[in-house]
């Protein structure tokens, strides 16, 4: 490794607050001659290394004795082929829970009269709140007071470091969510006009009628951008103290909890309370003791395939479920799943199918180019995963059934050739698949959900019956 590409990857350390300069915490950018710390995230990181590899760390125990660590980490779960945050509105309803905490966080205190320790407990509570009283403008307007308001910056160090996020790019994505779901809403931005600006905007499906949520988002990462809790997003937080409702599913988030912690503390009954199904993680140790389950769950008897249903959906199980998978040389069929899961969730929801082929384009119309756009990323999402777990010799292949695998490379091939006259050898390069319409991309994706529905009964028989996952 070249001093350059280490001192990329040292600042890739420090945009996912994993280390902090221990003389300038405030500084984002990687010195040479500066001196650095890991960061509590990073202690938190570095610990279920250690726990979940059997790491002797006893010299690094003055470490973790000396320094604030995260107790609590949001992991976001991220799609296997482009590493990307699968994003939903279960996700977003329980980070945004997270985000602002169980009651609205005032600090009471100045950074001065606590010391590194307590801060940061103040700062896991949630986003630091505060009000802004805008000025009455006579003859205009009487003087306002927006409560429960947050600097944008504030919001994106709080993500940046309670969460899994790797960067403030990815925090102004999740932020651009909250605003999307109408759960935050800017209050001002009061930047001069030549102050330069990022603005970040998200898009998305939205359900029409009296939902909050939009089809786009915006977060302004500027100093001055100062954002506010909405009603929605304080109904949402159960701030009045109202019960989580039990079908509000935590789709692809988990929160890893230290291994340290006294978990008979944490037992409280008293910490069950509103959020508590965030807040409070069973341990790594306690969800893989099969006498965990043995007492309110002991008389519900659920088949293989009912456990497997509840394990995709509940994100905490889901993730020790891979850890099983990949002890056992067969990750692949989860992953394969999900990615499959996902690109039919983007295909239903946003594809612009329609059954012309290449040659029929207009790129007249900047919707069409929109749509014939998106075509092709659904195409080469279709491909991608072909490529990584059905083609010969691919770097996941799957173990599936020899009548679903030479069904779908006879599709492939028949298409292929029809489409260039060229001969199928297993692998369909980019200009070959470019050259699929959206009739044969519906095609394949029914193709995808049987091999899918045979993964899926292949887990349940031969993966979830070796697995002692319990129901929490």
């Amino acid at each position: 490794m070249t001093r350059d590409m280490a001192k990329a990857m040292s600042q890739h350390f420090m945009d996912a607050r994993l280390i902090e300069n221990a003389a300038e915490p405030t500084s984002n950018l990687f010195k040479d001659r500066g001196v650095y710390m890991l960061t509590p995230k990073g202690l938190h990181v570095l610990e279920r290394f250690i726990s979940a590899h059997g790491i002797n760390a006893d010299h690094l125990q003055q470490v973790f004795v000396t320094q604030p660590i995260c107790i609590y980490l949001l992991h976001l779960e991220r799609r296997s082929l482009d590493d990307e945050i699968i994003v939903s509105q279960s996700v977003i309803t329980l980070l945004f829970r997270r985000f602002v905490g169980r009651q609205p966080n005032y600090p009471t205190h100045t950074n001065t009269q606590l010391d590194a320790f307590q801060r940061y407990q103040e700062r896991a509570k949630g986003v630091a709140l505060m009000d802004i009283t805008e000025k009455a403008q006579p003859g205009v307007r009487p003087a306002v007071t927006h409560r429960h308001c947050f600097a944008a910056v504030t919001a994106l160090e709080w993500l940046c470091d309670f969460t899994s996020v790797v960067g403030r790019e990815e925090a102004a994505e999740m932020a651009a969510q909250f605003v999307r779901f109408g759960l935050i809403t800017l209050v001002s931005d009061k930047r001069k006009n030549n102050d330069s600006a990022i603005i970040f905007t998200v898009r998305g499906s939205a359900p029409g009628g009296n939902s909050p949520i939009s089809q786009h988002g915006e977060f302004r990462c500027t100093a001055k951008a100062i954002y506010k809790v909405t009603e929605e997003g304080c109904r949402l937080a159960h701030w009045d103290g109202s019960e989580e409702s039990p079908n509000a599913s935590s789709s692809n988030l988990s929160m890893t909890e230290r291994s340290s912690v006294d978990h008979d503390k944490e037992s409280d009954p008293a910490k069950k309370n509103g959020d508590a199904k965030i807040h409070r993680r069973i341990s790594m140790a306690e969800k893989l003791n099969a006498n965990y389950e043995a007492g309110e769950h002991k008389h519900q008897k659920e088949s293989n395939t009912d456990r497997l249903r509840f394990i995709l959906e509940e994100p905490a199980l889901r993730s020790l479920f891979r850890e099983f998978l990949r002890g056992n040389f067969c990750e692949e069929n989860l992953s394969f799943w999900l990615d499959v899961d996902d690109f039919k969730r983007k295909f239903n929801i946003t594809s612009s199918a329609q059954a012309v082929g290449p040659n029929g384009r207009n790129r007249s119309s900047p919707g069409q180019a929109a749509m014939e756009k998106h075509h092709e990323m659904l195409i080469n999402n279709a491909f991608d995963i072909y490529h990584t777990y059905l083609a010969p010799q691919s770097k996941c292949e799957l173990n599936i059934d020899h009548g679903l695998r030479n069904e779908l490379a006879k599709y492939l091939e028949d298409v292929v050739t029809s489409l260039t006259g060229r001969a199928f050898h297993g692998r369909v390069e980019p200009a070959q698949a470019n050259a699929f319409n959206a009739t044969q991309l519906q095609t394949m994706i029914r193709l995808y959900e049987r091999i899918q529905m045979h993964v899926f009964r292949l887990m349940a028989t031969d993966s979830v019956p070796k697995v002692c996952l319990p129901r929490f």
